[in-house]
């Protein structure tokens, strides 16, 4: 007995219930005709958006959401669809994915295990059911089981499904992408599998949303424990698969894998689509960033480049009295060879007349980081000047190291609307660049790869002036601020012990700069911002 299922890997845009549902109820047409599928499952909370936040405490984003479903249901004809969506009821709101058939709601499951950890707060918009029913139909002869995204990761909601009659099991998911994330899932469906006997398919959502971008990288697993190749990753996408009921197994019919899955790879296009999807869901068509010659702007030029096409990327120099000739240099070559427009805007006028301006009130004062950081603000003003004046979104140029020590100028190189590696410390982004050199033609000179970052605010600086070297930096950092571990255990790993206490304290003070800054695509396990939440006012020492 064979079963056929259509699960959508595309993006549902949060907050957009009428474009949603209009979609939805297309895609349910196209699964049953142009696919011949039985069944058409899509991601969790579709119809919404994830995560839809506070969306969910006005009455009439729900009853939108409700009357949007009832239209959706009635589309289902001649085919079995399973669509996520806030579900109020009463004073509650559940997270709910309902099996639509027949023109009508047939049933509806109501997620178990609500996480709040991480980028995840569900706790605070959705209850949870407290009959906590499973949710197991018949298709075509065949018994299937539904159980929602953070569901799987917990043995009993899956079993009691299972116990129930469910030979396949269907989980919708809306999990965003992190690191060396893959390998710890496919074990948990293996180990998932081969506790229950059931097969599982697990669909996850794609596109980038804020902060997040969810990586689909969908994937079946037979009842035995095999787990298939996973589908490519942040690619919108049809998956097609046939299932054997006899054998609990699948047989891809439209299923394309990925191409490199290697964790450069994965990053590189988590941050491509997190830009291009913050870009288009804002109704930005180009995008600006000032082009240094340094390897941060130099890779956030090739990230919004292919994000949004060359021709829609403008870059801007604003040399100094203290740039270099070889940064002037390496901007316009990179310019030059991806085919990207650059325009140049010296500072050294309106930065002296900031200076003018404050001579009388900072005489007989030495010259300190005051006037180095009015350079940066003074670059900040014209670049948000020519996003207002033109349209476009600014894209800033701060990696994860700097944000995290407070090496970056509030008001400065901090602004922007968008932060496309602030996810990435600086080794990171020396090894991104790397990669992306390797596929098709280089689009970061090798000159900027090898020269000694610099913040070039004054005579011969260096990024190491003020910082640890970047491999001990990051490697600190990494423990940290990643991985939660206190300054004994760092310093009992092998690091200096007054180098671990200059870099916690900078990590503690520069906090308040954080808060302000622009959102970026989340790619590690600990992303500054909705998932790393330490409060500005902070009395704590670690000793």
């Amino acid at each position: 007995m064979t079963l056929r299922i259509a699960m959508a890997q595309f993006d549902f845009p949060v907050g957009d219930v009428a474009g949603n549902a209009a979609r939805i109820a297309a895609m349910i047409a196209e699964a049953r005709d142009a696919y011949d599928a039985d069944v058409v499952l899509f991601p969790e909370l579709a119809l919404s958006g994830y995560p839809p936040e506070d969306l969910l405490y006005r009455p009439a984003f729900l009853r939108e959401s409700e009357a949007a479903m009832a239209g959706i249901a009635a589309a289902a004809t001649g085919i079995v669809a399973i669509v996520g969506w806030p579900q109020a009821a009463g004073a509650v709101v559940y997270n709910a994915a309902s099996v639509l058939r027949d023109g009508t709601i047939a049933q509806t499951y109501r997620k178990r295990e609500l996480p709040n950890y991480a980028v995840f707060d569900e706790r605070r918009y959705f209850d949870v059911d407290p009959d906590r029913e499973d949710c197991v139909f018949e298709v075509a002869g065949v018994q299937l089981g539904l159980v929602i995204c953070e569901d799987l990761w917990f043995a009993e909601p899956i079993a009691s499904t299972v116990a129930k009659g469910a030979q396949l099991v269907l989980v919708p998911n809306a999990s965003p992408f992190e690191r060396d994330k893959h390998a710890q899932r496919d074990a948990l469906l293996a180990q998932r599998a081969r506790e229950t006997g059931a097969a599982i398919a697990y669909l996850n959502l794609v596109g980038g949303q804020d902060a997040l971008v969810f990586d689909g990288a969908s994937v079946v697993a037979d009842g035995d424990g095999n787990v298939h190749p996973a589908a490519a990753a942040f690619t919108d996408q049809w998956l097609v698969v046939d299932f054997d009921a006899d054998g609990r197994r699948f047989v891809p019919v439209q299923w394309m894998e990925d191409g490199d899955e290697s964790r450069d790879a994965l990053a590189w296009r988590a941050v491509v689509r997190g830009t291009s999807d913050y870009c288009a869901k804002n109704g930005f068509k180009s995008a600006w960033l000032g082009l240094s010659g340094g390897i941060d702007s130099s890779l956030v030029l090739a990230i919004a480049a292919d994000a949004l096409g060359p021709g829609n990327v403008t870059a801007v120099r604003m040399p100094s009295r203290y740039t270099a000739d070889l940064s002037n240099d390496l901007a316009r070559e990179q310019c030059e060879a991806m085919g990207v427009k650059l325009i140049a805007l010296p500072i050294e006028k309106p930065f002296q007349g900031y200076l003018d301006a404050l001579a009388e009130t900072f005489a007989g004062l030495p010259v300190d980081t005051t006037e180095e950081n009015l350079q940066s603000r003074t670059r900040g003003a014209l670049l948000m000047a020519l996003s207002n004046k033109f349209g476009g979104l600014l894209l800033t140029t701060g990696n994860k190291s700097e944000y995290a020590v407070g090496y970056a100028t509030i008001y400065g190189d901090m602004c922007g609307g968008y932060a496309p590696i602030k996810d990435l410390y600086k080794t990171e982004v020396f090894a991104l660049a790397r990669w992306r050199n390797t596929v098709g033609d280089p689009v970061v000179p090798q000159a900027v790869i090898d020269r000694p970052p610099s913040a070039e605010l004054r005579p011969d600086q260096k990024d190491q002036d003020s910082l640890p070297p970047y491999d001990v930096l990051d490697a600190i950092l990494l423990r940290h601020v990643d991985q939660e571990q206190s300054r004994a255990e760092i310093v009992a790993a092998g690091f200096d012990a007054a180098t671990v206490d200059k870099v916690l304290r900078l990590v503690r003070i520069g906090e308040w700069k954080r808060h302000q800054a622009a959102p970026g695509p989340k790619v590690s396990r600990r992303a500054f911002g909705r998932e790393r939440r330490y409060p500005i006012s902070n009395g704590y020492r670690e000793g």
